[in-house]
């Protein structure tokens, strides 16, 4: 159903037109970011629509930099199976018309008594005894961001040898000015980086694009989203949770918290360790004890769904937290900036290379 599925790439009278954006015909790579949310596919389908319209739809690849237990997991209801975030990208990148050979998974690792294993986010939080926030948002830069430029170097270093120059690249993201100020200003086209190797051109078409249009625009395709969007999997209702970011975003709204907090209570239960244990708040107004606290209140949102959180994968998450807990924490490299007003902002400005939150 997926490879016959007809999408309206093009945007129509009723929406802004996509602002001005690379030529296509002198784009190497295209990257096109998706995170499993609602937002990449929409930024993504502009571009691979003007990438086939200029002969070079063989440039386009999709990426998903994973962040495991940490992003919305798959579940079950009913006896229906509702993707998780990992998942989605493929199925998005497949909708969308790339090959699977050209859907790339990306996901951070480290070398630990002789093999490679997951690196999650959360055992590197526990480890350096701080949180992400605004200006030290390393669980972009280094769990998206690296990653993602990581795996395009190979490609790069080898077409800059068959063209005598540096690639030109565009990463297409799905940032948008709906979502909040720092994203209203900043802008739809850039260059990011201009070097011998590799020029990027930082590319979001859908920023002019509203919420609502996006929700609209999904719809209509008949593209599956992913299941936290609605108050409970399988809604089509989007009352859920408002982004789709890691399940617990140290920048997400106080609502889409609690209703993480009801949906995933084991990970919550993890956090609120890392919290007591190095005496660092998830959020320098509020913190992850106090969270769980107040969903247990009358009035919290209604979760829909719990997630067990059972299996290898989240047992090992557990376990490589609680083994960094017994060692002293890190040195942190950053104090948090920003005021009390900053903080719960209701939007994850700076934790989304790929765009979807």
């Amino acid at each position: 159903m997926l490879n016959t599925l007809q999408l309206d790439l093009f945007a129509t009278d009723s929406e802004p037109a996509a602002p001005a954006g690379p030529v296509p015909g002198e784009v190497d790579v295209y990257v096109l970011n998706l995170s499993g949310g609602k937002d990449g596919p929409r930024a993504a389908a502009v571009a691979m629509d003007e990438a086939r319209a200029a002969g070079v739809e063989d440039r386009v690849y999709t990426i998903h930099a994973s962040l495991g237990p940490m992003e919305w997991p798959a579940v079950t209801v009913d006896g229906v199976r509702y993707p998780g975030s990992t998942e989605l990208a493929a199925i998005h990148s497949q909708t969308l018309g790339v090959p699977p050979e050209r859907h790339i998974e990306v996901r951070r690792t480290r070398e630990l008594e002789g093999e490679r294993v997951p690196y999650d986010l959360l055992t590197y939080i526990a480890e350096r005894g701080d949180w992400p926030w605004k200006g030290t948002t390393f669980c972009r830069s280094d769990w998206k961001t690296g990653l993602i430029y990581g795996a395009f170097s190979p490609m790069v270093r080898t077409l800059k040898k068959q063209l005598g120059r540096p690639v030109v690249c565009a990463n297409v993201l799905g940032l948008r000015a709906d979502e909040s100020p720092d994203r209203k200003k900043r802008p739809a086209f850039r260059t990011t980086a201009s070097n011998t190797a590799r020029v990027v051109h930082e590319w979001s078409p859908a920023h002019q694009v509203t919420t609502q249009d996006v929700k609209d625009w999904n719809d209509q395709q008949g593209l599956p989203h992913q299941w936290c969007y609605d108050s409970h999997p399988g809604a089509g209702d989007w009352k859920g949770s408002s982004r789709c970011s890691c399940s617990l975003c140290v920048l997400a709204s106080q609502r889409d918290l609690l209703l993480a907090v009801r949906r995933r209570p084991r990970l919550a239960e993890l956090y609120a360790l890392v919290e007591r244990v190095r005496g660092v708040s998830f959020n320098p107004n509020t913190s992850m004890a106090a969270l769980i606290e107040r969903a247990d209140r009358r009035g919290a949102p209604d979760p829909g769904v719990v997630v067990e959180d059972e299996g290898p994968e989240f047992d090992a998450l557990e376990t490589a937290v609680q083994a960094a807990l017994k060692k002293p924490a890190k040195r942190a490299r950053y104090v948090r900036p920003g005021t009390a007003e900053e903080f719960l902002p209701g939007g994850c400005d700076g934790c989304s290379t790929e765009g979807d939150r």
